[in-house]
This record gives C-alpha cells, sequence and structure tokens, in this order.
C-alpha cells in the first residue's frame, strides 16, 4: 500500500475527505517525526514501538568489485511490532 492508497482506505474507514485524511496522515508523520528525534522514542501500545539506537561505524564490503567501504556511525530507527498486530498479521486470535 502507498500513501494514495492509505488515504483513500483512511477516507472511507473514517468517513471523512480525501483531504482530511491525507492532512491527518501528513500530520502523523511530522508528529511521529518530531517525536522520534526529540525523545528517541514513540510507543502504541498493541501496534507498534519505535526506538531511535546509535549505529556503530563499520568495516563493509562493495559486493561488485569486492573492496572494503567504511560506513560512518548514524542513527537508525528501529520498529517492533506490538502484539495484537503481530496477531492480526500471523491470523490468530487473542484468547
Amino acid at each position: 500500500m502507498n500513501k494514495a492508497e492509505l488515504i483513500d482506505a483512511m477516507a472511507a474507514q473514517a468517513g471523512m475527505s480525501k483531504k482530511q485524511a491525507k492532512e491527518a496522515v501528513d500530520a502523523f508523520v511530522a508528529v511521529t517525526s518530531a517525536a522520534l528525534k526529540k525523545e528517541g522514542r514513540l510507543c502504541l501500545p498493541g501496534f507498534v514501538t519505535m526506538n531511535v539506537v546509535n549505529r556503530g561505524a563499520r568495516v563493509s564490503r562493495n559486493v561488485r568489485t569486492g573492496e572494503k567501504i567504511k560506513v560512518p556511525a548514524k542513527k537508525v530507527v528501529k520498529f517492533k511490532a506490538g502484539t495484537a498486530l503481530a496477531e492480526q498479521v500471523a491470523g490468530k486470535k487473542k484468547k
């Protein structure tokens, strides 16, 4: 699903216009990005937990040439699916 399809689905599900759904998606992305940048964590229980972690510098290899490449340290976002989401995707029923 891409952004346009998400907007269409949200508009249909929530009974709102596509413009309102687009504004909601854009607001969610902006607020999520700001929270991760400021606090380094966002938790939506049952759905997802996102954390900013530091990935250390490392040496990798160019698969085409075999040449060693230095990859600098950087911050990355790690996602962990919540139990309810994981069960829905796996097709399991709650007890």
